[in-house]
């Protein structure tokens, strides 16, 4: 059964009606009736947030469109007993991942994020945005987003998460083909989390800075950590992310190195192309806390962690709109630098033909 309550297990019981329709969890528990096999994608499921839950909200939410439909209808604290049991049934004692610090799974803004930040997002206007950012290199935001007390849950959570996929001796998605070790976040119940984290806080900053690719209508997430350092990761080639705009939080350890390196904007068609020296060649150094916003077509790499362990949470927010308008593009000037150059030096053949043709007018008459 996968932990984030994408695939259910079938062999569960059924609930049955009394001689009223009304359905009780003893009634369902003692009966043989089984879980849809399909999900019923009209129902929309409860809310599950704020509840003292043995798992994530995200996985009631995502069983209860499995339920049966005369199950579907009964008060909320019944379908909980009747979930649970499901749950604590195909996830023995030593095989469960339950959460150390429900709180993170939430996301209390307050507790999250630094005052600054927080009053920025309030704000929401381009002013506000940049009174907390800098923007060392063109395309590239830092600012200081995260609280240490965050950080240290987050942390703590995923090393739970590890050690007991160690324990359970579980084969694991890492985050990407480039990345042998961290985790995906969605994995262990913190897909919600991260949906609210990108709708609601990166996704104005992207209106703002990134409208070209699809920043106002982010969609989709792809939320994982990584790990560099002693039997771990230790560098990142370079590479473009498969992301309209990447949020990377630093969340610690102690460490050194590790720097960014940035190397300009580029479409498919010119991602291996040189950079301008002066406009696109820019190092960055990783703080605790502190995060950097930035397209996800910019070419980018990390150097070695050469001493301690480093810990970053990756957010790779995605426009359905933008990939399908993306298909039907072929000048990508407005954002890839190549692109612009090209453009840029095209325009300026053509301003030095037509001066030339003019002269050669000129000279004829006379």
């Amino acid at each position: 059964m996968s932990l984030d309550g994408g695939s259910v297990d079938r062999r569960e019981v059924y609930a049955s009606g009394g001689a009223n329709g009304v359905v009780s969890v003893a009634a369902a528990a003692a009966s043989n009736q089984r879980l849809r096999l399909n999900p019923s994608k009209e129902h929309k499921p409860e809310s599950y947030e704020g509840l003292q839950l043995d798992f994530t909200p995200s996985i009631f939410s995502s069983l209860e469109r499995f339920l049966p439909p005369n199950l579907l209808t009964v008060p909320r604290d019944d379908k909980v007993k009747f979930m649970r049991e499901i749950l604590l049934k195909y996830l023995p004692h030593g095989e469960r991942n339950r959460p150390l610090h429900k709180e993170i799974y939430t996301m209390h803004p307050a507790s999250t994020f630094v005052p600054s930040f927080l009053k920025a997002i309030s704000d929401n206007t381009e002013e506000s945005f940049r009174s907390i950012m800098s923007e060392p290199s063109q395309g590239v935001f830092t600012f200081q987003m995260l609280q240490s007390g965050f950080c240290e849950l987050l942390l703590s959570e995923v090393d739970n998460f590890e050690k007991w996929v160690t324990d359970v001796k579980f084969r694991i998605m890492r985050p990407n083909t480039m990345n042998k070790y961290g985790a995906v976040l969605d994995d262990f119940g913190l897909e919600t989390m991260l949906d609210k984290l990108m709708e609601s806080f990166i996704r104005p900053i992207s209106k703002v800075f990134f409208p070209e690719v699809g920043g106002a209508t982010l969609d989709s997430h792809h939320g994982f950590v990584v790990e560099y350092g002693k039997d771990r990761d230790v560098d990142l080639g370079f590479h473009v992310d498969d992301s309209e705009v990447t949020l990377n939080v630093c969340l610690g350890k102690q460490f050194s190195g590790g720097e960014l390196y940035f190397r300009g904007t580029r479409c498919d068609k010119h991602v291996n192309t040189g950079s301008q020296p002066e406009q696109e060649i820019f190092d960055y150094s990783h703080v605790p806390g502190q995060a950097v916003l930035h397209r996800g077509r910019h070419r980018h790499g990390a150097r070695a962690t050469t001493s301690g362990h480093r810990i970053n949470l990756l957010l790779w927010c995605r426009s359905s709109v933008f990939r399908e308008m993306k298909k039907y593009q072929k000048d990508f000037s407005n954002w890839c630098g190549e692109c612009l150059r090209e453009k840029k030096e095209r325009q300026r053949t053509s301003i030095a033909a037509t001066k030339l043709e003019l002269l050669r007018e000129g000279e004829s008459k006379a």
